[in-house]
């Protein structure tokens, strides 16, 4: 089968589609605290959802990764637990710098570092990328994308500017600048792990193809140990959460006291009511939807050819695109100044551009 840059493209739009959407099943779900939902649906992200494709999906995935040498193994489940951490740090990124300057920071560290880190390891950067006319072309669709999340954070710190002072004031009330790059550094960096992952499991790919996988599926065995890797991360941390709070009654249907208390400040007699069954199918959705940007992640990076790892700059942008219209279908925008609207669309035609140069840049490569 051969590499088709444009069919990549589209799949790393579907899978910054499924990342951005992910979140809106869990706003549905009631009377779960957040480690609950989040555990809960983490299952289906980073255990079921990546066993149950991979295994319909790609031929003898247990005898695939019992070949596979444990040294790489290892090093796809550490590069998993270290990007859990990216995850876990993030909303203390938006806690100490706000949402817009946090977000600049954090994904424009992640895309630079899960884009350039795995060319500059395997000692082909030079080569793959600054000596051909294809490799400077995603180079610069690199730079449309590092752009295009300035100009989106920029329009989002305009818009929070002009907040009513209350709202002002709750927004900016932990900002710590040095605290909170020193956090956004961490965050990004962490975060990019996931590239350097699926970069280990190379000869994961290799030894799927040679079982009779197809081009298109041959990632999917590497998520699985990826993912495992997410899991053990955010299962102890979401462990601790619920030792510490008592919560895990919920999955059961029990309501903390706290919990009581707030539901019946108005008089309210609903407290008692944890829609259980919908709560967990919101968060088996949630949790395969969030699968689902790596799933077709995959899909895409097969047919980017040599230049495998642009993919993870189009990932990027196609996230941020697809969560800036849910913003606006969501009206979180509809305060905002017409300039400011307008540079936010500016930002999101910058990450589209960014896509479409890398996907062109890719199309040039494929034809050297």
């Amino acid at each position: 089968m051969t590499p088709d840059p444009v069919l990549g493209v589209l799949f790393h739009w579907l899978g910054g589609l499924a990342s951005a959407s992910f979140y809106v099943p869990y706003r549905a779900v009631r009377w779960w605290s957040w480690e609950i939902f989040w555990l809960t649906g983490g299952l289906f992200s980073w255990l079921i959802a990546p066993w149950f494709f991979a295994t319909i999906q790609t031929r003898d995935l247990l005898g695939v990764l019992s070949e596979t040498p444990g040294q790489v193994v290892g090093l796809c489940i550490m590069f998993g637990v270290l990007w859990g951490f990216g995850g876990l740090t993030y909303g203390l990124t938006m806690r100490y710098l706000g949402l817009s300057l946090g977000m600049a920071v954090v994904l424009g560290l992640c895309t630079v570092f899960g884009t350039l880190i795995p060319p500059l390891v395997q000692g082909d950067f030079s080569e793959t990328l600054l000596a051909t006319p294809s490799g400077r072309i995603i180079l610069l669709g690199l730079a449309v994308t590092l752009a295009g999340i300035v100009v989106v954070a920029l329009a989002g710190a305009r818009k929070d500017a002009a907040l009513p002072d209350e709202q002002k004031k709750a927004v900016i009330a932990e900002f710590d600048f040095k605290k909170g790059i020193g956090v956004a550094i961490f965050s990004g960096v962490m975060s990019a792990c996931f590239a350097f992952g699926l970069a280990a499991g190379e000869p994961v790919k290799a030894i799927s193809a040679a079982a009779g996988t197809g081009p298109l599926w041959t990632g999917l065995p590497v998520l699985c140990l990826v993912m495992f890797g997410g899991l053990i991360t955010n299962g102890i941390w979401c462990a601790w959460l619920i030792a510490r709070n008592r919560s895990a009654g919920q999955w059961l249907g029990r309501t903390s006291l706290a919990e009581a208390r707030s539901a019946t400040a108005d008089g309210s007699s609903e407290m008692a009511q944890t829609p259980l069954l919908a709560n967990y199918l919101l968060c088996a959705l949630a949790g395969t939807a969030w699968y689902f940007q790596f799933f077709f992640y995959t899909m895409g990076e097969s047919q980017m050819g040599r230049f495998g790892f642009s993919s993870w700059t189009l990932h990027m942008a196609s996230i941020i695109i697809f969560g800036t219209l849910w913003g606006f279908a969501f009206k979180e925008w509809k305060d905002a100044r017409p300039n400011v609207r307008a540079l936010v669309w500016l930002g999101v035609a910058l990450l589209v551009g960014a896509t479409i140069i890398i996907g062109y840049g890719n199309a040039m490569g494929r034809q050297v």
